[in-house]
């Protein structure tokens, strides 16, 4: 008998510490089970050829919405073809946001089921806290349901969030729900715009029904965000807090965070693929609606020089699967969000490279990074041996086309529709097993990611300064 079940050969891997690099991947039972020079030959029961390509951890996914309502996954539609179009782009774990005032003892068991039965991607949950019992509820949240991180909306004041079934909340119900993370070890991912500066600005503003992408980001504008950004960050500090600052759109919203990073380490950003690619000129229209708004061509390359400077922690895509006919309509009437998943990580790496950040990088804020911050970095993020045998195989010489029509998304439609990655992913291995090869999707599915700690805490973890206990449900 064979001693691994899987060789990848003749390839060029990302190493921790190393960087790209000739190597042959081994795999048993799931996990990488050795890391080998180049010929030194060791016997498997397949070998797959990549020579010329290069093998990277697969994707983390950290901020993924599920579902028609964006509430929680529900049919095998919501599960199986938002998942197949994120393992066709490289992604072998997602993170999905659970969206309800119901308790989520409730919401739960549901959600994970048909995830457990569809999902072509390992998978863990958010949950959107919403009212005083879930966050009363955050240390069983962690401990038995193995859920430790939670979203709390600044904007949902009043009836702004009424459309999505979610009660208002104030700023004592953020202190309350930063304070029961910090308890818990687990950390609070904000959606941070003031939405009281938000209503006074479309007080002021005639609604035009051409007013597009432009009229958008002008009651919405950067300030709305860099405010909120700044109140968190503080509040995170009196409490003790980790705060992680989910789509950041623009250099406002950054320096208002490192303001307070300066004297307080636990706050981590994020920025999604539209906010670094997309602005409120590209000819969209009202597909391109998504909250916060698309900004301007400065913002985009302020972006960047965040991400080369490594002030940027994770990319997340944020992806929405609405479908398009909730998108064509004026921009005030349009639903918020768009597909993402599939087509972040290919087009991440084509304009990273292009622009002279280094492919370390990319892994970092798409694998390691991602995995450290969400309490499983002990297992996934990097190419280590002992650890999940979650692969991408990209192949940079051959260049591929964002086409809605290969998504795979129930969206039916992509906002970077006819843009081209300069390379392209051949295959999508989770667990050793294969989600996508030679580019076709399989029937291999993935499994539920318990998470303890998230934030400081599972860092903390990590470093072997605290015990990560157990939670049912780990492969």
């Amino acid at each position: 008998m064979p001693d691994f079940d899987l060789s990848l050969r003749g390839g060029r891997a990302v190493l921790p510490g190393i960087g790209l690099t000739d190597a042959d991947l081994y795999v048993k039972d799931g996990r990488i089970a050795a890391i080998v020079a180049p010929g030194t030959t060791l016997d498997a029961a397949e070998v797959v050829d990549v020579d010329g390509k290069w093998v990277l951890p697969g994707v983390v996914d950290a901020h993924v919405h599920l579902g028609q309502d964006i509430s929680a996954p529900k049919t095998v539609d919501d599960a199986e073809k938002e998942t197949a179009s994120a393992a066709a782009g490289g992604v072998t774990t997602m993170i999905a946001y659970l969206m309800s005032p119901q308790p989520y003892e409730e919401v739960f068991p549901g959600a994970r089921e048909v995830m457990q039965a569809n999902a072509h991607t390992d998978f863990g949950f958010h949950f959107c806290v919403v009212t005083p019992e879930q966050v009363t509820s955050i240390p069983s949240y962690a401990a038995d349901l193995g859920v430790s991180s939670y979203k709390v909306f600044t904007n949902f004041r009043g009836q702004e969030g009424a459309y999505l079934g979610l009660p208002g909340n104030d700023d004592a119900f953020l202190f309350d729900a930063l304070e029961a993370a910090a308890e818990a070890g687990g950390m609070i991912a904000q959606h941070a715009e003031n939405i009281e500066l938000v209503w006074r600005l479309r007080e002021r503003t005639p609604q035009e029904p051409d007013a597009g992408l432009p009229g958008w980001n002008a009651i919405r504008p950067p300030y709305v965000e860099a405010e909120a950004e700044g109140r968190v960050g503080y509040l995170a500090s009196v409490t003790g807090a980790s705060a992680y600052a989910v789509h950041v759109t623009s250099p406002e919203s950054l320096a208002a965070i490192e303001r307070q990073k300066s004297h307080y380490g636990n706050l981590f950003v994020e920025t999604c693929p539209h906010y670094l690619t997309l602005n409120e000129e590209s000819p969209i229209g009202s597909r391109g609606k998504v909250n916060p708004p698309l900004r301007t061509a400065a913002d985009n390359e302020a972006l960047w020089d965040a991400i080369a400077a490594g002030r940027i922690d994770v990319l997340g895509s944020d992806h929405v699967p609405r479908h398009f006919s909730a998108k064509d309509k004026d921009i005030w009437s349009a639903s918020a969000g768009f597909p993402g998943s599939g087509t972040m990580f290919p087009l991440f790496v084509s304009e990273a490279l292009r622009r002279g950040i280094p492919l370390e990088t990319v892994v970092s804020m798409t694998a390691t990074r991602p995995a450290q911050l969400f309490g499983f970095g002990e297992r996934k993020g990097l190419l280590r041996v002992g650890y999940d045998a979650d692969f991408v195989v990209v192949d940079p010489e051959r260049p591929f086309e964002v086409a809605a029509a290969s998504q795979h998304s129930g969206a039916e439609y992509s906002v970077w529709e006819g843009w081209t990655s300069s390379v392209s992913i051949q295959h999508t291995i989770l667990a050793g097993r294969f989600t996508v090869r030679d580019g076709a999707l399989t029937e291999v599915t993935g499994d539920y990611v318990p998470r303890r700690f998230s934030g400081r805490s599972a860092l903390d973890a990590l470093a072997g300064e605290s015990t990560i206990s157990t939670v049912g449900g780990a492969r």
